[in-house]
């Protein structure tokens, strides 16, 4: 297997490239382990469950609620699982989410490991160490940031991902284009999501030089206090969008990065030819550009998002495609700029 091992300080986190689930009994014991995974995964790849301790949760956003918490925990608790036990999310971010979280809090703290079953999950939600549920509109108001023992990446997995699922990975990759990486941004431009199912070796190169990029970015400010803050880019109006009107994560994103411009746009006089750059490059991976949506609902959603602090908000804009900026904006000003958007 193709390692390597991302240092986070006092937490080490081995990514094995290139691998395969069944590698899984190689890196944990299966008396000392439990799975978490959903319905979906559970019902493709049945057999690999098989001899393993294994949760089953519901499938979909929708889920990552405190209710599905409970049940897990008191399957945890069945299983009779200690301190000395492994618990392993197999599937999307939803999963992966939700078995962090878990591992958290239960007995003050588990070892976790994350196999993930989808794009999104593996260029974006496995990694960096965030774990939350959502509580009612608000996406993940209520989480953890630790980081898993080892991420292990099987493109197998991707076999069975529905269209709409590259998509929504593609939202993220480009989004780690936009506000870090112009080289990366210019090669998506060339290419597209059948590029990558044809050319297994690219593919792979993207997703472990994503992963690179979000670590680098997590190592220098890994509880989010200023540079961290630049992977919301897009995020802020897109969690309001997703919550709001059901979209799905890569979605919602999409529509929230070119938010983002038009106000990028108007604030940092970001170049108007690189706003259509980006909305080409979206429609290439089958991805929004525009939403008729509820300015007032949006704006009433954003008042608790969790950059907010006092009467302002930690917005991600573009100076450029590849170099983001963090600018606080009053939420009176936001509020009058949204209602202007599209």
């Amino acid at each position: 297997m193709k390692s390597r091992e991302i240092d986070f300080g006092a937490n080490k986190v081995r990514c094995y490239f290139d691998s395969s689930i069944y590698d899984l009994d190689t890196i944990c014991i299966k008396e000392q382990s439990v799975l978490l995974t959903d319905e979906i995964i559970h019902s493709l790849y049945s057999d690999f469950f098989y001899g393993w301790r294994t949760i089953v949760i519901k499938s979909g956003e929708e889920n990552k609620q405190q209710s599905t918490i409970d049940e897990v925990i008191s399957q945890l608790i069945k299983y009779g699982v200690d301190k000395g036990t492994c618990l392993i999310g197999v599937g999307g971010g939803v999963v992966t989410d939700i078995a962090g979280f878990v591992a958290s809090i239960y007995m003050r703290g588990l070892k976790t490991g994350f196999i993930p079953t989808s794009l999104l999950g593996m260029v974006d939600a496995c990694i960096g160490g965030k774990n939350g549920i959502d509580v009612g509109t608000y996406k993940n108001m209520l989480g953890t940031i630790r980081q898993p023992s080892f991420i292990l990446y099987d493109f197998n997995f991707l076999n069975t991902l529905p269209d709409i699922e590259w998509s929504n990975g593609f939202a993220e990759i480009i989004k780690h284009a936009c506000i870090r990486d112009y080289d990366m941004f210019v090669k998506l431009e060339s290419s597209s999501i059948n590029f990558y199912k044809q050319h297994l070796n690219e593919f792979s190169l993207l997703i472990e030089k994503n992963v690179l990029l979000k670590s680098l970015i997590v190592q220098s400010d890994e509880f989010e206090s200023g540079e961290r803050k630049l992977l919301n880019f897009g995020h802020t109006i897109g969690h309001a969008m997703e919550r709001l009107y059901k979209l799905s994560h890569g979605q919602a994103v999409s529509i929230g990065m070119m938010c983002a411009i038009s106000l990028s746009e108007k604030l940092l006089d970001f170049n108007s030819e690189n706003v259509k750059r980006l909305k080409e490059l979206l429609k290439i991976y089958s991805l929004p550009v525009s939403y008729d949506f509820d300015k007032e609902k949006i704006i009433e959603n954003i008042l608790f998002d969790k950059k907010r602090s006092s009467h302002e908000i930690s917005f991600i804009l573009l100076e450029e495609i590849g170099k983001g900026q963090i600018k606080k904006i009053p939420i009176s000003e936001l509020s009058q700029l949204i209602t202007q958007l599209f």
